[in-house]
């Protein structure tokens, strides 16, 4: 055996253990689901009946399974989508203007500020938002009491605001992400660059237009697809705030997936919709990339 198959032995060494760790993690539950979503369970004991694709069938005759998913765009708006624009803005504001007018270490400070909510357990921040958003005494009602507004809104107990809270809460939760992203991604950019436009006389938003944003495309490629997998799959801030109300109007699929499963022991019928929940997220995962790609090449 030569040193070049000695090589390529050792490397493909090194794969077995993420490979074992993604079949685990990955592989195993996710056949595992397929499998229990053809058949008709209670959980449990209980006996298992084979129903083949009936389960998906009636997930497609099901107006609240398609209506979670109608909410997930919204917080794909709400995670993925407006906190990179804020995100970007802000961080450009950080490293083109505070850090190089004032002083790196404001810069550095705010920066920090923006990520302490990511750090939170998402219970501490749903007891947090479920406060501010109290119809009686909360926080942002008693803003609006002392302005003078007398008809306060019931944040999350209106079926047509709950949806749009769980969205504030998580905007708030989300921007501090992109800020560290985007950050981290600057200081990789030559700042003769930066100083060459200004003596040019280019402003912050040319600045912005022409040197922070194709230097960080690839680093807002990462934030759009994480944080929208992370959207597909929100559970905990509903599970937290809104249960799935008022009247079901904020039910996610992970929600619907996790209420048939544990509360409703429809477990093939959870199983179901968590297939296809996956199978979304895989689809819209690799479209991203595909365009990615396709914006390298171009560009």
């Amino acid at each position: 055996m030569n040193w070049k198959q000695r090589e390529r032995r050792a490397y493909w060494l090194y794969l077995i253990p993420m490979v074992v760790g993604f079949s685990i993690i990955v592989l195993i539950p996710l056949a595992a689901n397929v499998f229990i979503s053809l058949f008709s369970w209670k959980g449990g004991r209980a006996k298992m009946k084979w129903v083949g694709l009936e389960n998906y069938f009636d997930l497609l005759r099901d107006p609240l399974f398609w209506s979670s998913f109608l909410n997930t765009i919204y917080m794909v708006i709400a995670i993925a989508i407006i906190p990179t624009i804020i995100g970007l803005i802000l961080a450009s504001t950080l490293f083109d203007f505070i850090g190089r007018n004032f002083n790196g270490t404001i810069a550095s400070f705010l920066r920090a500020t923006y990520y302490v909510p990511q750090i939170l357990p998402v219970a501490v921040a749903g007891v947090l938002w479920s406060w501010i958003l109290n119809t009686r005494d909360g926080a942002l009602n008693q803003i609006l009491r002392n302005v003078g507004i007398d008809v306060l809104p019931d944040w999350l107990g209106s079926t047509d605001l709950a949806l749009y809270s769980i969205m504030l809460m998580m905007i708030w939760l989300q921007i501090g992400y992109p800020v560290v992203i985007f950050m981290s991604g600057l200081q990789r950019v030559e700042p003769s660059l930066y100083e060459a436009a200004q003596l040019d006389g280019a402003g912050w938003w040319k600045r912005f237009q022409n040197i922070t944003i194709p230097s960080i495309r690839a680093d807002i490629f990462v934030v759009i697809l994480t944080a929208t997998i992370g959207a597909m799959k929100l559970f905990a801030p509903v599970m937290v705030l809104t249960r799935g109300g008022p009247e079901l109007s904020t039910y996610v699929p992970s929600f619907f997936s996790y209420r048939n499963f544990f509360e409703l022991s429809r477990v093939g019928y959870g199983a179901a919709s968590a297939t296809v929940l996956a199978l979304t997220i895989f689809v819209i995962a690799g479209g991203l990339v595909y365009w990615q790609s396709k914006a390298i090449e171009e560009g």
